[in-house]
């Protein structure tokens, strides 16, 4: 079923597509994502005077984002939102068949649902527990999103558009506030975050935190071309990992980004130490003739989080191979890689390695200044479709019974539920929401996202007490966290990183949700208590 539901996603994916063949309907677009479209449709053998975009991530959202044509940006947007949800490559029967295959395994377990069996053996220990933060979250979430709706339909109606303000429209006029309030263009900011140089930053971080290095091995076998692999070595000059990185969209390639390993490590019983073989992949834009691979500020904070991962894996000392990197309470791995995401904006860093890709400029202060001050922006529409999400995928997981699932209805009575605000969807959909229905890596675990969120927010609050690269803090998160792996109690190994149990508004305070000296509420301990 899982096979089905990603065959079919990646099908449906590919399948899509909008062709322009006026060039009116290209207003507003950057000249990068112009590039692409022509570029794709010259793949397609669609000739001069067309252009296509697609479903993947480096073409959808700069067309939501940027393109002055409202009927553009409606077809992309229900293109997406119906994805995979009709015709032959409809995952509706799947979903509902996944389901009752998953209820009856919690049931043949002694569980009443499978989402009482997901999080018993987690940080969050059961359900109400991940309900519980998630309605932390929510409340204030939902409320700036009424704010947000507002100013965007103010600015709307002063430009002389008689509209009211639909998904569709939401990170369009999203971008024109925050041009207007913060006189923050990301087009220009994009100038700054060449791929190669934000590769450049994950590295600089990596060594001045945890003494790191990554030498690139051209000769290393790989399974695509564009595939770099790089020897990782620690500050006494000892192999550590190898780690691979695999940054652009291809037709074969699912969507999304994400870090895994080829091999693992562990220690054998005569004391020999095995190291890993790690990888990352995203999809970002793909260069072309003379555009450049550009990242926004979303996708540099991409591959700081999928690095995180990768540092997870690739410093790991645990002894056991079960127990190494990554293997860890699904509450507890978004920590190390939602923690270095933090790094991505920090202005020590970015003085390092954001430069402009034609002129080596150095990015300006008053740049970093700007994006200091916007960090904040459309907090409330990121953290609602993210919580409404993890919230939707726990409502799967409670089901008792899984007769004549209608998935739409459900979703919509979730919504309902929630009181959704009717310009918010879900991040996903359930027919292309593969966290939760293309394995069962996050079924009934998406919220996972959330939670470790208040562990990294609390974590990094040490970091810039104390310095964003301050070598005993950067020691004590390696040493308890990242080389621990799953060898000991989640909550255990923060506190003897932090000194403490987290402090829940942290996550809060960090999207700009509550006022930044509001602290001190502890999370729920891995007991539950």
């Amino acid at each position: 079923l899982y096979l089905k539901f990603n065959k079919n996603l990646l099908a449906a994916t590919n399948e899509f597509s909008i062709v322009v063949d006026d060039s009116n309907e290209l207003a507003g677009l950057p000249a990068t994502s112009v590039a692409v479209a022509k570029a794709e449709a010259e793949k397609r053998g669609l000739g001069e005077g067309k252009w296509v975009f697609t479903l993947h991530a480096p073409s959808r959202l700069p067309l939501l984002q940027y393109a002055d044509s409202r009927s553009l940006r409606e077809k992309m947007y229900k293109g997406y939102t119906t994805l995979a949800s009709s015709g032959k490559y409809n995952n509706y029967p799947v979903i509902a068949e996944i389901v009752k295959a998953r209820t009856r395994k919690a049931n043949l377990l002694g569980y009443k649902n499978y989402a009482d069996y997901m999080t018993e053996n987690v940080m969050a220990k059961n359900v109400k527990n991940a309900e519980d933060l998630l309605m932390q979250i929510w409340k204030p979430a939902t409320s700036r999103v009424a704010e947000e709706v507002a100013e965007m339909q103010a600015l709307a109606n002063k430009e002389g558009h008689q509209i009211t303000i639909e998904p569709w429209d939401y990170y369009y006029y999203a971008e024109k506030v925050r041009k207007a309030k913060y006189a923050l263009d990301e087009d220009e900011v994009r100038q700054y975050f060449h791929v190669d140089s934000v590769r450049k930053g994950i590295f600089t971080m990596a060594n001045r935190l945890y003494g790191v290095t990554f030498t690139e091995m051209p000769d290393a076998p790989k399974y695509d071309p564009e595939v770099t692999v790089y020897d990782v070595r620690d500050a006494d000059n000892n192999h550590v990992a190898v780690f691979m990185t695999d940054y652009f969209t291809r037709s074969s390639k699912r969507q999304g980004a994400w870090m895994s390993e080829f091999k693992g490590s562990w220690v054998g019983d005569n004391g020999e130490v095995e190291r890993p073989v790690i990888f990352n992949v995203c999809n970002f834009t793909h260069p072309t003739g003379d555009s450049p691979s550009l990242l926004t500020i979303d996708e540099v904070e991409t591959m700081f989080h999928e690095f995180g991962h990768g540092l997870h894996g690739m410093l790991s000392r645990a002894k056991y191979k079960s127990q190494a990197g990554t293997n860890v309470d699904r509450d507890f791995v978004e920590l190390p890689s939602q923690i270095h995401e933090h790094w991505a904006m920090e202005p020590e860093l970015l003085r390092q390695f954001a430069r402009n890709y034609k002129t080596g400029e150095v990015i300006p202060d008053a740049l970093i200044e700007k994006l200091q001050k916007a960090s904040t922006h459309n907090q409330g529409f990121t953290t609602t479709e993210l919580a409404g999400a993890a919230l939707l995928d726990l409502e799967w997981g409670k089901l008792t019974s899984a007769n004549d699932i209608d998935v739409e209805g459900f979703e919509k009575a979730v919504a309902a539920k929630l009181g959704m605000p009717r310009e918010v969807q879900y991040r996903y959909r359930s027919p292309y929401f593969k966290h939760v229905f293309g394995s069962d890596g996050y079924a009934s675990g998406y919220y996972t996202y959330l939670w470790a969120e208040v562990l990294d927010t609390d974590g990094f609050e040490l970091f810039k007490e104390r310095g964003i690269f301050d070598p005993a803090t950067a020691k004590a998160f390696r040493e308890n966290v990242l080389e621990m792996g799953g060898s000991e109690d989640p909550m255990q190994l923060y506190i003897n990183f932090r000194g403490r149990k987290p402090d829940a508004n942290a996550l809060l305070r960090n999207r700009g949700l509550i006022p930044e000296d509001n602290k001190n509420i502890p999370v729920k301990s891995a007991e539950g208590k």
